[in-house]
């Protein structure tokens, strides 16, 4: 009896231990599950199933506080379809305390002010909202030192949900590679008037750059100094605004650069104006980068069009294929003519060889419309 108590016990152990730690001292663990969770969540409509598949756990939690959590949403004026959605995705959000809950959502006003957008992100991120309340102090003071420096309250919003773990640690941090940023914008020569527009879209773009150790940035630009880049260039890549130059290294960045110049043919000089014109053959890596050379070349495209328009790379190879076939359709033999139509967002694309449609198939003389005085 004794070794069946204590392997009870061991599981029981075991089980807790995967649960996430701001949980355990506020809830407890049975063996069964809590038919109040359960209940509430079916009155919800919320798949239980899901939740018993990829987080049983939080069935077996008590105290939960399922009703509290819907009643907040809705008073938010979440719907119920969308209440379901969020509690089935994120069940966890039943055990945050009805104060706890009441904080966060105070917080998050603080930068989202409209109910609608608030929901629309909670149901996107709701980890980001349901979080512990020991991380209120430093979201807190996170969002009055973002807030400090100008930037949109929408920008932090953004960074508030699909970065947390940088509101949840101590703001020091996030000032240090705030000022490692600003510190080298300004000593590669950047207009201190646009620095604040520039850290927007920078965070906004990559808001994981804030997550860096600053000492990566550093090494990345000196790296890319070494390599022949000016000053003025170092900034353009700086201000391309995806925050690559940190998600990189000197080692991957040394054999991108080899691959690439060896695939392409072309001079340290000519690769660097490569770079410039498409980041995308500096950050991606070389596996990568073979997949899409491959893909353009096996379509006709030849070496010399890729260098003339190196743009072409930041595209798979499922979407070259499919565009160069498009435009097939449409006349347009890419193989002889310029790389540049295949470029842009989908919306642009379709745009674009719309327009080359029509300007090969409209007749060279309209006998309806009125002809012009010079003509």
């Amino acid at each position: 009896m004794l070794r069946l108590i204590a392997t009870s016990l061991c599981l029981r152990c075991q089980r807790a231990t995967a649960l996430p730690l701001h949980l355990r001292p506020c809830a407890t663990l049975s063996s069964v599950e809590n038919q109040q969770t359960v209940e509430a969540l079916y009155d919800l409509s919320v798949d239980i199933q899901k939740v018993r598949q990829l987080k049983g756990w939080v069935l077996h939690q008590s105290p939960a506080y399922t009703k509290e959590v819907a009643d907040l949403l809705r008073d938010m004026g979440a719907s119920g379809s969308i209440i379901a959605r969020i509690l089935a995705g994120h069940p966890e959000a039943v055990l945050c305390h009805p104060e706890q809950l009441q904080a966060q959502r105070e917080l998050w006003m603080s930068v989202c002010p409209k109910h609608k957008e608030l929901v629309g992100i909670i149901e996107k991120f709701p980890a980001s909202f349901f979080t512990s309340s020991s991380h209120h102090d430093n979201q807190r003071n996170n969002i009055a030192y973002f807030q400090s420096l100008n930037l949109n309250k929408r920008i932090i919003a953004k960074l508030m949900a699909s970065a947390p773990q940088s509101f949840s640690r101590p703001v020091e941090q996030n000032e240090l590679m705030v000022r490692t940023l600003q510190q080298a914008y300004q000593d590669l020569g950047g207009d201190e008037a646009n620095m604040k527009v520039w850290l927007q879209k920078l965070l906004s773009q990559n808001p994981f750059v804030l997550l860096k150790p600053p000492e990566v940035l550093r090494q990345n630009l000196l790296f890319l100094r070494d390599k022949g880049f000016s000053t003025a260039e170092l900034l353009r890549l700086l201000s391309k605004l995806r925050g690559f130059v940190t998600e990189l290294n000197p080692d991957s960045m040394r054999r991108t650069l080899a691959y690439s110049q060896d695939t392409m043919g072309c001079s340290e000089a000519e690769l660097r104006d490569i770079i410039l014109d498409c980041p995308a053959v500096l950050y991606h890596p070389d596996i990568i980068l073979a997949e899409r050379f491959k893909g353009l070349l096996s379509a006709g495209i030849s070496m010399s069009q890729i260098k003339e328009t190196p743009t072409v790379l930041e595209l798979t190879a499922q979407i070259v294929n499919y565009r160069i076939q498009r435009l097939r359709l449409h006349g347009y033999d890419v193989r002889t003519g310029s790389l540049e139509v295949l470029n842009g967002t989908k919306k642009d694309f379709e745009t674009s060889s719309g327009k080359l449609l029509l300007r090969r198939e409209r007749p060279i003389f309209n006998p309806v419309a009125p002809l012009k005085a010079d003509d």
